[in-house]
C-alpha cells in the first residue's frame, strides 16, 4: 500500500499500478491532504491576505511540461470519465468575470479592500479598470484544462460560458453579503476537494497542473473563510443551517448551495463514476472539512482583529 507524504514519490509509485483500489486511492488522498491543508499552510494563505490587499501579486505556477502529459497518468478513473470531469470543470471556472464582479457589488460598500481583492475596480460607468488577484489567478485555470483536454485527446474544445446568477440585493446589504459568502466559501471548498482527488488519481506532468489548480484553490478558500469568520463573527452552524433552510427553496432566485451542488454533481457527470470513485470524493471532501474546522478553532477573535482590523 503506497503511504507517503511526498505527491512526487507517489506519482513514480503509481506507475505500478494503473487500477489502485480503494483503500490504496484513500491512502493517496490522506498524504495529499496531509500536505496540501496543513494548518500551517492554511495560517499562511490567511495571513497573506492583508500583504495582498496593499501590494496584489498573482501567484506564480510552476513550469509546466505540457507536451509530457498522456493518457497513462491517469489512475483509477476510466480516461472518458476524467475527461467528461474535465469537461465539467471548465465549463464551471469559464465565467469567471462573472463570479468576481458579482462578489466585488456585494462586497464593495462594505468592505472594500476585500472587493478590490476579488473583482478589482471599476470606474464611475460600470467599466473595469483593474483586475481582481482573484480573477488574475482564476482565470488560468481554464485555459490549463483545456490544455490538459487537448494533450489527453488530439482534439480542441471550447467551455460553455453560461450565464451566472447575478447581483441581487436586498435591503439588508449584510444579510446579502453572508448568503452570497458562504456560496463562495463552498464553491471554493468543492474545488478544492476535486482537484485534490483528481491528483490522487495522476502521476507525472498531469499531476502538476492539477496541483498548481489545488494551490489556487486552497489559497482562495482559506482567505474568504477566514475573512468571512472576521466580517460574520456571529456565524456558526445553527446560522448555517438556518441559512440553508432558507435558500432551499427551488424558486429561490439568489445563490443556492444545494442547487449548486445538484448542478455540479451533473456537470461532472457523477452518474459516469463507479462506486469506488464516488466514495474516495466523499472521503476527500470530509477529511479535507475535518482539517479546516482544525484550522478553524484557531481563528480566535483577537487572531483575526490583529491580521485584518486595518
Amino acid at each position: 500500500m503506497l503511504d507517503t507524504t511526498s505527491p512526487q514519490l507517489e506519482a513514480s509509485a503509481a506507475q505500478s499500478y494503473a487500477h489502485p483500489h480503494y483503500w490504496q486511492t484513500q491512502s493517496r488522498i490522506r498524504s495529499l491532504i496531509d500536505k496540501y491543508i496543513a494548518v500551517e499552510i492554511l495560517r499562511d494563505r490567511l495571513q497573506d491576505l492583508p500583504i495582498q490587499f496593499a501590494n496584489p501579486q498573482a501567484r506564480p505556477w510552476k513550469p509546466i511540461d505540457w507536451q509530457a502529459i498522456n493518457r497513462n497518468q491517469i489512475i483509477g478513473i476510466e480516461p472518458e470519465v476524467f475527461l467528461s470531469i474535465l469537461i465539467g470543470a471548465m465549463d464551471t471556472e469559464a465565467p469567471i468575470r462573472g463570479y468576481t464582479q458579482t462578489s466585488r457589488q456585494y462586497l464593495e460598500k462594505l468592505h472594500p479592500q476585500m472587493a478590490r481583492f476579488v473583482g478589482g475596480t471599476v470606474d464611475g460607468d460600470g467599466e473595469l479598470q483593474e483586475l481582481g488577484l482573484w480573477e488574475k489567478e482564476e482565470r488560468q485555470h481554464t485555459p490549463a484544462l483545456i490544455k490538459i483536454y487537448t494533450q489527453l485527446t488530439g482534439e480542441k474544445i471550447t467551455p460553455k460560458h453560461r450565464t451566472i446568477r447575478g447581483y441581487l440585493p436586498t435591503n439588508d446589504p449584510q444579510e446579502d453579503l453572508y448568503r452570497h459568502g458562504l456560496h463562495r466559501v463552498a464553491t471554493e471548498y468543492g474545488a478544492t476537494c476535486l482537484y485534490l482527488w483528481l491528483m490522487a488519481h495522476t502521476t507525472g506532468a498531469l499531476q502538476d497542473v492539477l496541483e498548481e489548480l489545488t494551490k489556487d484553490e486552497i489559497n482562495h478558500m482559506t482567505k474568504f473563510w477566514g475573512f468571512g469568520v472576521w466580517a460574520f463573527p456571529d456565524t456558526g452552524l445553527i446560522r448555517v443551517g438556518h441559512t440553508l433552510i432558507k435558500t432551499r427553496s427551488q424558486t429561490y432566485q439568489r445563490n443556492n448551495l444545494m442547487r449548486t451542488l445538484r448542478r455540479m454533481m451533473n456537470t461532472l457527470n457523477w452518474n459516469a463514476w463507479t462506486l469506488t470513485n464516488k466514495a474516495t470524493l466523499i472521503y476527500t471532501s470530509t477529511q479535507t472539512m475535518r482539517r479546516l474546522w482544525t484550522w478553524h478553532n484557531t481563528l480566535t477573535p483577537q487572531y483575526l482583529n490583529n491580521l485584518l482590523s486595518n
